[in-house]
């Protein structure tokens, strides 16, 4: 009887005849290849070979360049802690099992063609054997289990992103959005207006300081039933003196504008406007818009979004659109603008009009102020004190209106530092949130589908699942299951569902569609920042509880340039400050000159390296290898370009670039 385990061997006829059967093409081509000269043949393979060392040898002079010019420090030793040593782990067992896998490969060793002891080649063959079988017993029944889980996690997420865009599809042909009364208030009787209170708050904004001023100033609104708040938390003196001068030249024509400066600044953002809710003339006004410094937006913001206030007296927020002046500066200010294209148009649209509840936005919206009191007003306790104060609105009852149509113009982070930060800020506060308000959302009076709304979808799906499983299967199970087969990662999950995500979250911004490629592995580059954050703000460590403010360039657009050139003919500060003898223009113009004078070193700024984002560059570098040698196409080269775009990331090669 024969064993189980035989196998039968074939062999295949050496290929240098053809089949009688072959068409006349093949014939005129292979003998087209005959004609060829041997030596020129060689010449081109020559070629190819040198081109090939002249790109490899390019890169490492490239690698190390970048790591010369660049700044480390930027990086906190936190950045490089448990989650870098485990993603360095990982990155050294790779490399090891792939040095492995290269002998096995070459010496053809296979665990199904070993049958006795004696046959086992060595130490290294035998220390293979055991590997192999260990594999299989215990290593590969995890490995599936956690993929299985995460490919469910991965399937639920895609769910619900298809459930938003189906929603969306209907607003759209149905065309569903809010409206106004044509008459809501009389144009000839300002009395009619409500008294409306506009609030910037800032902080070291030097760069667009002006332009957010001056926007605010240009409202078209009664000027007796506006008051514009400037709330600055700049350290800088001269800043200081530079936003009060602005403000006074605008007091000077008319506009109704305070500025208020805090001399103990906490609480950040949240501390900024509980002080300005504090003062006593608030209770004169119904209605509060915040504008953060870099928005600009129109002269008929108010009256498109105030009106909506009339006639629905549970309506506690209003929310505008954002646009962006530099959403074409470089490729991460276009993969920004797909991400939030798809946030407003689709995730805020299609919860504002079933729901009437998202997360506020933090600026480009108008309270009733009602709302703020009634809801516990500003708190401090997170770094999102945006979307803290539309949950609490929310379980007292509260309505909101999502406005697509309404923009307020405001500008992209354009490099890559400044974006991390904001995305760890923006991941890592709903975390925190929702360790502080679950028990009220447990406690609270409103429905019990929503409260299954905010907890498992609002918070557990869209803020917490999202980024651990696209950190955990794309960037540590699948390229860890190059090395354990048996678990391997089917072609739809790497490739046909992740693509069709991308599709449709590029469908709001069609001129993005060129960028599909490059957007899906950014966002997967994206993933180790979302889930470091993600993880930070569950746990409540450190980083989580930082804000840093997001640096801005002060870019404006071509209306915002010819507004300023009508309202400013002097365009010099000392100018400016010369048209009035006030005691603080001229201490303002005689710091002015101490700065000309002796201006303060600078430290130079250079773009930084990120050591998680290299590690795992070298991680999915080493599994395509490995997924090279077992000829995985598919596999093969989302891998490859996923590392190649974690390589680019990590050496602060996407956004601005300093030289």
């Amino acid at each position: 009887m024969a064993p189980n385990n035989s196998f039968a061997v074939t062999i295949e006829k050496p290929n240098n005849s053809f089949s009688k059967t072959e068409s006349l093409e093949s014939s005129v081509f292979f003998e087209k290849q005959k004609a060829a000269s041997p030596k020129q043949f060689t010449w081109v393979l020559l070629l190819k070979v040198n081109r090939i060392f002249a790109c490899l040898s390019w890169l490492p002079m490239v690698f190390r360049k970048r790591i010369a010019s660049s700044d480390m420090s930027d990086e906190e030793p936190r950045n490089r802690g448990k989650l870098y040593r485990l993603i360095k782990a990982f990155l050294v067992l790779s490399i090891v099992a792939l040095g492995v896998e290269v002998i096995a490969h070459y010496k053809n060793w296979n665990l199904n063609l070993v049958h006795q002891p004696w046959e086992v080649q060595g130490l290294v063959h035998w220390s293979y054997m055991a590997w192999l079988s260990f594999r299989v017993d215990y290593i590969a029944p995890v490995a599936i289990f956690l993929s299985k889980f995460c490919i469910v996690l991965f399937l639920i997420q895609s769910l619900d992103r298809l459930v938003l865009c189906l929603g969306c599809f209907w607003i759209k042909f149905k065309k569903v959005k809010p409206t106004i009364e044509p008459d809501a208030y009389d144009v000839e009787d300002p009395s009619s207006f409500p008294m409306v209170l506009l609030q910037i708050p800032m902080c070291n904004e030097r760069e667009v300081y002006e332009q957010s001023i001056a926007a605010a100033c240009q409202m078209d609104w009664p000027r007796d039933r506006l008051l514009i708040q400037v709330l600055d938390d700049s350290d800088d003196i001269v800043l200081q003196n530079l936003i009060q001068d602005e403000i006074s030249s605008w007091s000077q024509k008319g506009i109704n504008i305070i500025y208020r400066h805090r001399l103990i600044r906490t609480g950040y953002k949240a501390g900024n406007l509980k002080s300005a809710m504090g003062c006593e003339y608030v209770k004169d006004y119904e209605f509060v818009a915040i504008f953060d410094a870099d928005f600009t937006p129109s002269p008929d913001f108010l009256k498109l979004t105030v009106p909506h206030f009339k006639g629905n007296p549970e309506l506690g927020l209003v929310q505008a659109r954002w646009s962006f002046v530099n959403k074409d500066e470089n490729l991460l200010t276009r993969l920004q603008n797909i991400n939030l294209c798809f946030h407003f148009e689709v995730e805020q649209q299609v919860n504002g009009v079933f729901l009437n509840f998202f997360g506020f936005n933090g600026t480009a919206g108008v309270w009733r102020i009602k709302a703020l009191e009634e809801s516990g007003g500003w708190l401090e306790r997170t770094t999102v004190e945006d979307m803290d104060i539309a949950v609490r609105a929310h379980l007292n009852g509260w309505k909101f209106i999502f406005l697509n149509d309404v923009e307020a113009l405001c500008e992209l982070p354009e490099s890559y530092e400044t974006y991390k930060k904001q995305q760890h800020r923006w991941h890592s506060g709903p975390m925190q949130l929702f360790r502080l308000c679950l028990p009220a959302i447990l406690t609270s009076k409103i429905s019990i589908w929503k409260k299954a709304n905010l907890i498992f979808l609002f918070f557990l799906l869209r803020k917490l699942i999202l980024p651990f499983y696209s950190f955990t299967l794309f960037c540590i199970i699948l390229p860890l299951t190059m090395f354990i087969p048996e678990a391997e990662l089917p072609l739809w999950v790497i490739c046909y569902v992740p693509i069709f995500m991308s599709f449709l979250n590029i469908l709001p911004s069609p001129k993005s569609f060129p960028f599909l490629v490059p957007y899906l592995l950014f966002e997967n580059t994206m993933s180790v920042t979302k889930f470091n954050a993600m993880v930070s703000g569950l746990f409540q460590l450190g980083s989580s509880y930082e804000w840093v403010v997001t640096k801005k360039t002060g870019r404006s657009s071509e209306s915002d340039l010819l507004a300023l050139a009508e309202r400013e003919s002097i365009p010099t500060n000392e100018e400016k400050i010369l048209r009035r003898n006030s005691e603080s223009g001229l201490e303002l113009l005689s710091k002015l000159k101490e700065q000309e004078v002796a201006p303060l070193p600078k430290k130079r700024k250079k773009n930084g390296i990120y050591r998680k984002e290299l590690a795992l560059a070298f991680l999915l570098l080493t599994a395509s290898a490995r997924s090279f040698l077992s000829a995985h196409g598919v596999h093969f080269y989302f891998l490859l370009f996923q590392g190649l775009s974690f390589l680019v990331v990590g050496l602060d090669l996407i956004g601005e670039q300093i030289s």
